[in-house]
């Protein structure tokens, strides 16, 4: 991310990811909050790719935007209550909303300061160790191939696990809406 051009689209990228996080919880229709995830999440997918993280940006939009989103929007157009300009759809809990934000807004910059500080602490040679004490070494070339190998050998049950949690929402979606309707 060091050209010019990488950073104009990281900058644009974090921008649409803020304002349509805002628009999310902010938006009183339900369905056109849906659209915003679907958008912000797409944005976090540009991100990932900007950090040459491809397997991840695939992995974003194939299960956040393609498969939870697709259900989510699913999900609100089988109820037909949900989207009802009739409902009112507002959260009681502002307050503790509020200096959970603040909370965060004030946490988030720390950790950013702690980490670049850190980072500049601990260079030595080609490597740099992370805050959290693992050395970074430079990525395979062939990234997306190793981590397909990973995920079909070392880490094959966790990514058993992640299809067998998406496939409970997907069904326990369907049963919620066919509830719904009868």
């Amino acid at each position: 991310m060091t050209e010019p051009h990488t950073s104009i689209v990281f900058w644009i990228l974090s921008v649409v990811i803020v304002v349509s996080g805002f628009m999310v919880v902010t938006l009183k229709n339900i369905f056109h909050s849906a659209l915003f995830l679907i958008l912000c999440l797409f944005s976090v997918a540009g991100i990932f790719i900007l950090l040459d993280a491809e397997f991840l940006a695939a992995a974003q939009v194939l299960i956040y935007v393609g498969a939870v989103a697709i259900l989510m929007i699913f999900a609100i157009m089988l109820t037909s209550n949900l989207a009802s300009k009739k409902i009112r759809q507002s959260n009681e809990n502002v307050l503790v909303s509020f200096f959970v934000c603040l909370l965060l807004g004030a946490g988030v910059p720390w950790l950013i300061w702690l980490t670049n500080r850190q980072l500049t602490q601990t260079t030595d040679g080609g490597g740099i160790i992370s805050l959290w004490g693992q050395t970074k070494g430079t990525l395979p070339v062939d990234n997306v191939a190793t981590l397909g190998k990973y995920l079909m050998t070392d880490y094959m049950l966790p990514f058993e696990v992640v299809s067998v949690l998406l496939l409970a929402a997907m069904i326990g979606a369907i049963v919620l809406a066919r509830k719904e309707r009868s």
